[in-house]
């Protein structure tokens, strides 16, 4: 009589974790042929976060908000990814739409699949986060530098990517020479970006942050902390007799001279509001050369 032959019966544990393995292939092999410009669903885990992204704190009421919204109506404008490797992705833009993705549960993402080497991805990331609203004048500050150091922008590409005048963002750029505590309490929503730019214009930290302590203690207005800073008698704050403010509509002025002649100028005032701009030369060639720039003016 011949042995029945034994079966071997798979458990269902194992069975389960097969056919996951196989439909996880199947994902796999369909993201080897993904064509670069399509949009696809992807799996959430395949995504990392961009290391070059601006943005350090993230609302939480609004990303609540967020995520409620995909809950009931999905998400509406897919993120945007570039490929690592077959199966692995970065985010280029759309952070909070992936966080509040995972909040709701969410396994994919509908994503736009472009080309970016790392410099790309970090222009990509620094400009199109530079134009959300939600981001500190800090974080602005911090992405311009960021480009102008690690891309080599200048301030006047950098106004051309972001669509912003020049001015605007040299401003947001001096925010950066102001104490640290100060650039926190910026960010913190204590005082504003008007108020970050006036104390800009005094040089001594300490006395930025007696200055800035008082806008605070007596809920100072711009036009208060200006006034505060252009008349102030600075016996009470590091035993100064004379000090001089240049006033914010002054300091804006010598960035368009400065860039206009290309050298760094110089402006001299006095307590009652007048003063002097130095411009130097070099030689009498330099001197003529200025010169023939002002009458190109006319």
């Amino acid at each position: 009589m011949a042995k029945a032959t034994k079966k071997h019966v798979l458990g269902r544990g194992l069975k389960v974790i097969l056919k996951k393995t196989k439909k996880e292939n199947k994902v796999i092999d369909k993201l080897k042929d993904l064509k670069i410009g399509s949009v696809i669903k992807i799996p959430i885990e395949l995504i990392e976060v961009n290391p070059f992204q601006p943005r350090s704190k993230f609302n939480s009421e609004k990303l609540n908000e967020l995520a409620a919204s995909i809950k009931e109506f999905g998400i509406i404008q897919p993120v945007t990814l570039r490929k690592k490797s077959e199966n692995s992705f970065q985010l280029l833009s759309g952070e909070r739409r992936l966080r509040a993705s995972s909040m709701v549960g969410l396994k994919k993402i509908p994503a736009y699949i472009r080309e970016a080497n790392d410099q790309e991805a970090l222009e990509i990331a620094l400009v199109e986060n530079i134009q959300r609203k939600d981001l500190d004048s800090i974080e602005i500050a911090m992405s311009y530098k960021r480009l102008m150091d690690d891309i080599n922008l200048t301030q006047t590409q950098i106004s051309d990517r972001v669509g912003k005048k020049r001015s605007t963002v040299t401003n947001y750029l001096r925010l950066l020479k102001l104490d640290p505590i100060i650039q926190t309490g910026i960010r913190d929503g204590f005082i504003t970006m008007g108020h970050g730019r006036t104390l800009v214009n005094i040089k001594d930290s300490k006395d930025q942050l007696e200055v800035y302590e008082k806008i605070i203690a007596k809920q100072l207005s711009v036009r208060e902390t200006e006034n505060l800073t252009r008349n102030l008698n600075f016996k009470g704050l590091s035993n100064r007799n004379n000090y001089s403010i240049i006033p914010t509509y002054v300091n804006d002025l010598k960035e368009n001279i400065t860039n206009f002649f290309n050298r760094p100028i110089s402006i001299k005032m006095n307590k009652k509001n007048g003063g002097k701009i130095i411009i130097p030369f070099k030689s009498k060639d330099d001197y003529e050369f200025l010169i023939k720039l002002l009458n190109d003016q006319k």
